[in-house]
C-alpha cells in the first residue's frame, strides 16, 4: 500500500513539473534572443547620456555569436555601430552605445540589433525604438569631476550648474513641437 502512494505522490510531481516546463517560453522559430530591457542612461556625474539594451538568450547560445546594435543617432547622420560579443554562460548581454548628443525627450529612436553566429551570418534581427523620458540638456557641458580622485573640473570654476555659457557645439536637430 505504502509503495502505491509513493507512486501516485512521485507520478504528480513529476506532472508537475512537466506542466511547470512546458510554459517556459522557449521562443519562436528563428527567436534566439529577447529584449530583457531598454533605457537611456544620464550620468550627471561625467556629463555624457548613452543608449543601453540587453538582450537574453531563449535558447542556449552558440560559441562565437555576436550582437550587433544599430542605434539611431539624435544628433543627425549614420547610424551609431556597436558590436558586442555574447558569452554562452551569461544570463544577459548588455550593449552600451557611446556618449551621445542631442537626446530629446519624447522622441522614439530607432535600434535594429542583428544577432550573427561564428560565421557572419545573421541569425536574428530585433528592432525596436527608444524613447528619453528626459531631454539631454538636464546635463551639465562638461564632467563634474575628473581624474581617479574625482576632483573638480578646472573648466567649470565659477559654473557650479555645469552650464558654460557660449558653448561651441553643433547645434541639435530641432525638436518636434508636441
Amino acid at each position: 500500500m505504502r509503495s502505491l502512494c509513493d507512486l501516485r505522490r512521485f507520478a504528480a510531481v513529476l506532472g508537475v513539473a512537466v506542466l511547470i516546463a512546458s510554459c517556459r517560453d522557449t521562443g519562436g522559430e528563428g527567436e534566439y534572443y529577447r529584449l530583457d530591457g531598454k533605457l537611456f542612461v544620464f550620468n550627471y556625474r561625467v556629463a555624457t547620456a548613452t543608449y543601453l539594451v540587453n538582450i537574453a538568450p531563449v535558447k542556449p547560445p552558440a560559441d562565437g555569436e555576436v550582437a550587433v546594435a544599430r542605434f539611431e543617432d539624435p544628433a543627425g547622420g549614420a547610424p551609431i555601430v556597436v558590436r558586442e560579443k555574447i558569452w554562452p554562460r551569461l544570463v544577459r548581454t548588455t550593449i552600451q552605445s557611446p556618449p551621445l548628443r542631442c537626446v530629446a525627450k519624447g522622441r522614439p529612436y530607432a535600434v535594429t540589433i542583428r544577432i550573427e553566429d561564428a560565421t557572419g551570418a545573421v541569425k536574428q534581427t530585433i528592432e525596436t525604438t527608444m524613447t528619453s523620458s528626459e531631454d539631454q540638456d538636464i546635463l551639465p557641458d562638461r564632467p563634474l569631476v575628473v581624474g581617479p580622485l574625482y576632483q573638480p573640473n578646472p573648466e567649470l570654476a565659477g559654473h557650479p550648474d555645469g552650464q558654460l555659457p557660449g558653448a561651441d557645439e553643433a547645434p541639435c536637430p530641432p525638436r518636434a513641437q508636441g
